[in-house]
């Protein structure tokens, strides 16, 4: 965008924007999602634009109003500009890239090489009736431009490998582990950690759920799962063994969400080295540190 036209959204912005009493009681600026799209089609330019000029500007997108209290037009504008990696649409990553988006994240890669079938209907937000034998990756995409126009989705439906991660993950701050089995996630693993990139990785097995934060000079996976050899003798994930009822992945997606969060926003405290442990059937949380 050239400086002129950045000069004259910014104005358009000024021009658009109104005022709206919160619940606190106090008067903010916002931009409605109408006008933001409207601005859009005039400039030629994404609405994740208007948005990010918006909160540069010191003019709250509305839909954003409620993120207030908990996330500074600063720290929402930052938010606004970052790009994570959800690799797998599914049960999990499927809940983590719905969440990210309504928070907020500028860019997101979608990656998975999977269709909807009709045992995902229990659980996978992204699955219905409608959507059954689609892609995962392209139906997340197209139901997050109705979410929040303000992502930017970037699907890639494939399956990741050692020789295509470095292209799906470039110019990526955080990359999530959607996945389903262990191999693919140490191969996941090392990229991020020969890019340097933080991983946050999540697993679930019936009424179980695990998750950490992994930065790329931590030990890691391996200090949960041992090495693993990707085609190894036994394929199976625990979640194949286990089932995964619908109430799991919400949780843990949450959990992975908050840690996205706290690393793009340099607040709270990091799950690193330390594996969270969640269980339903006895309503326990327990860290395990992993030295």
């Amino acid at each position: 965008m050239s400086d002129q036209i950045r000069h004259d959204l910014n104005e358009a912005l000024q021009e658009k924007a109104g005022e709206v009493t919160d619940p606190g009681g106090r008067t903010v600026r916002v931009l409605a999602d109408v006008e933001a799209l409207e601005l859009s089609r005039r400039f030629g330019c994404g609405v994740s634009i208007v948005y990010r000029e918006s909160l540069r500007s010191g003019i709250c997108p509305h839909r954003y109003l409620r993120n207030r209290e908990s996330i500074s037009i600063d720290e929402q504008l930052r938010l606004a500009r970052s790009r994570v990696a959800v690799i797998g649409a599914g049960g999990l990553g499927g809940h983590v890239i719905h969440l990210l988006a309504r928070i907020g994240i500028g860019q997101l890669a979608v990656v998975d090489c999977d269709v909807f079938d009709e045992t995902n209907l229990n659980r996978q937000i992204f699955c219905t009736s409608d959507s059954l034998g689609k892609p995962k990756a392209l139906v997340a995409a197209q139901l997050l431009g109705s979410i929040n126009p303000g992502v930017e989705v970037i699907p890639h439906e494939l399956r990741i490998e050692e020789s295509n991660l470095p292209g799906i993950l470039a110019g990526v701050d955080v990359v999530v582990d959607g996945l389903d089995n262990i191999q693919d996630r140490l191969v996941l693993e090392r990229s991020a950690r020969n890019l340097k990139i933080p991983l946050v990785h999540g697993a679930i097995a019936g009424f179980d759920g695990q998750l950490m934060t992994v930065f790329p000079d931590d030990r890691g996976l391996i200090a949960v799962y041992g090495p693993v050899e990707r085609g190894g003798k036994d394929q199976r994930s625990p979640e194949a063994v286990m089932g995964v009822p619908a109430l799991m992945p919400c949780l843990v997606a949450t959990f992975q969400a908050m840690e996205v969060l706290k690393i793009l926003l340099g607040r709270g405290t990091l799950l690193r080295n330390t594996l969270l442990h969640v269980g339903l059937d006895a309503g326990e949380v327990n860290r395990f540190p992993l030295g």
